[in-house]
């Protein structure tokens, strides 16, 4: 073998090694890649877990409460005076009307009127009216007798503003459920001198406005106002009293509400905001 041949061998050599090393180094590309994706996965699973825990301890924090309200419904309104009572207050009434409500068990009212006839020595108007409003307990807006409370003082200083009303008197009355007050003022009106008579009372969630007047008509004589008053604050009693009645009797009926429990905000949005009494000027 000459001296040039045996030179040019170990230049063909070279070039396959390093192929070789190639070969070998992209083999192993691979497994990097592999091992990179499965500390990816692995990071993702953590996450997921953290998050699943995090739900977890939110459903299982307690849910907000509020004092159950004492009172589920209300006595039919033209049934909570007795036909005596009536008798009294409203001698000609023939029947009383109902007022109108979307929702009977936590607003409804009832009306009287009448009219003793005596000819040419004129006559004597009546007219009675009861409303009542239930108040339900919820979490956004408070405990059902608390929101009864607020609406109770703002209906007592309604009546007492009441439109053409002249010398106004107010008064707490004792014995009415939780609390009351009664007010009586004169309205003078085309149709005579009327005596106005309103007491507005609290028991549990429920407040009664009970409206009273009186007027001679046609040259009969003004009625006595504080007689009007009187038959007004028994007729308030007897009306709270179908209240305590109709949602039962004992320790139940007797206003103390029920252990705490949750309630729906969608309960209270059917709470009324309003009284369904009229005012003084429309009551004629």
């Amino acid at each position: 073998m000459s001296e040039g041949t045996m030179q040019r061998v170990p230049e063909r050599d070279q070039p396959a090694k390093r192929l070789t090393r190639l070969l070998v180094g992209a083999a192993a590309v691979p497994v990097i890649l592999v091992a990179a994706g499965c500390s990816s996965d692995s990071g993702s699973d953590d996450g997921k877990a953290e998050g699943a825990s995090a739900k977890a301890s939110a459903s299982a924090s307690p849910s907000p409460t509020v004092q159950a309200a004492a009172y589920g419904t209300l006595p039919e309104p033209c049934e909570v005076l007795s036909k005596k009572s009536l008798k009294e207050l409203a001698p000609n009434a023939k029947s009383g009307k109902e007022g109108k409500s979307d929702d009977v068990s936590l607003r409804a009212s009832c009306s009287w009127s009448s009219l003793d006839n005596n000819g040419v020595k004129g006559s004597q108007f009546r007219w009675l009216s009861v409303s009542l409003l239930r108040f339900e307990s919820d979490v956004t807006r408070g405990a059902g007798d608390e929101l009864a409370k607020e609406y109770y003082d703002k209906q007592v200083r309604d009546v007492q503003a009441a439109e053409g009303a002249k010398n106004v008197e107010a008064e707490p009355l004792a014995g009415t459920g939780d609390e009351a007050t009664a007010v009586a003022y004169d309205l003078k009106k085309k149709e005579g001198a009327f005596k106005q008579q309103t007491v507005v009372a609290r028991v549990e969630n429920v407040v009664v406005t009970l409206d009273y007047n009186g007027a001679g008509l046609a040259g009969e004589k003004t009625p006595s106002g504080a007689e009007l008053m009187k038959d007004a604050q028994k007729a308030a009693k007897e009306a709270v009293a179908s209240v305590t009645k109709a949602n039962g009797s004992g320790e139940e009926a007797g206003g103390s509400p029920s252990k705490p429990a949750s309630t729906s905000s969608s309960a209270a949005s059917k709470a009324p905001s309003r009284s369904a009494s009229s005012s003084a000027s429309k009551k004629s």
